[in-house]
C-alpha cells in the first residue's frame, strides 16, 4: 500500500488529537487570564509558559505550515523571557519575539498578494506618532532595539493582511499588545490590570494569527476551515 493510501487516516488521528490539545490551550488561558485579574501571581507564571506550545502544537497537529509552528515557538521563547523583570531578559525576550515576527513574514511572503499600500501607510504614520510620543520615557538603551523591533512588527500586522481577515486581526492585536507592554515600561497611565490586557491581547493575536493561517490553508486545499 502507497504512502499515499495512508495519508488520510494519519490526518484523521491527528485531528483528534488536535482538538484536545485546543481545548487544553483555551483552559490555560482562562487560567492566566483569571490569574491575572485576580492576582495569582503563580498561575501566571504556571500558565504562560504552556500556552505557545500549546497552540503550536495544535498547529502542528492541523498540518499547519512549520514557518507557524515556529513563529509560535518562537513566541514561547519571549514568553519565558519576559518572566524575568529586568532589562536583560526583555531584550532577549524581544528577541525571540522578533525572530517569530520573521518567520511570519516569511510565511505571508508566500502568498504573492499585494498587501494594500494604503494599510501600510496607516500603520507607518500610527507607529511614528507612537514612537514620537514615547521616545522620551523609554530606557536609552532600550530606544533603538524598541524601534527597530516596532518596524519589524509592523510590517509583519502589514503583510498578515493577505492571508484574510483573521490574520490580519491577529496582526492588529500582537500591535496592540505590545504597544501596551511599551507603555508601562515608559510609566505611562495604565487600564486598571494591566497585564491582563497585555496577554489578552497577545493571546487573541497568536490565536488569530493561527486561525488565519489554518483558513488559509484549508482553503488552499478545498477543505473546511476550523
Amino acid at each position: 500500500m502507497s504512502a499515499t493510501a495512508h495519508r488520510p487516516a494519519r490526518s484523521r488521528a491527528a485531528e483528534r488529537f488536535a482538538r484536545p490539545v485546543l481545548l487544553a490551550f483555551l483552559l490555560v488561558a482562562a487560567a492566566d487570564l483569571a490569574g491575572l485579574l485576580t492576582g495569582t501571581e503563580t498561575a501566571h507564571l504556571v500558565a504562560k509558559p504552556l500556552l505557545m506550545p500549546l497552540l503550536a502544537g495544535y498547529a502542528a497537529l492541523r498540518g499547519a505550515p512549520r514557518l507557524l509552528v515556529a513563529a509560535l515557538l518562537f513566541g514561547w521563547g519571549g514568553d519565558v523571557f519576559l518572566l524575568a523583570d529586568n532589562e536583560l531578559a526583555f531584550l532577549c525576550g524581544m528577541g525571540s519575539f522578533a525572530v517569530g515576527h520573521v518567520c511570519y513574514l516569511r510565511l505571508f511572503g508566500r502568498d504573492r498578494a499585494r498587501a494594500p499600500l494604503a494599510t501600510a501607510i496607516g500603520y507607518l504614520l500610527v507607529l511614528a506618532v507612537f514612537l514620537v510620543l514615547i521616545w522620551p520615557d523609554i530606557p536609552a538603551g532600550l530606544r533603538i532595539p524598541l524601534t527597530g523591533y516596532s518596524l519589524l512588527l509592523t510590517a509583519m500586522a502589514w503583510r498578515a493582511g493577505v492571508f484574510g481577515p483573521y490574520a490580519a486581526a491577529g496582526g492588529a492585536l500582537f500591535l496592540i499588545s505590545d504597544a501596551l507592554i511599551a507603555t508601562g515600561i515608559a510609566e505611562w497611565p495604565q487600564l486598571p490590570a494591566p497585564d491582563f490586557w497585555v496577554m489578552l491581547t497577545y493571546i487573541a493575536a497568536q490565536s488569530l494569527l493561527t486561525l488565519g493561517v489554518l483558513t488559509k490553508g484549508a482553503a488552499g486545499r478545498g477543505i473546511s476551515s476550523p
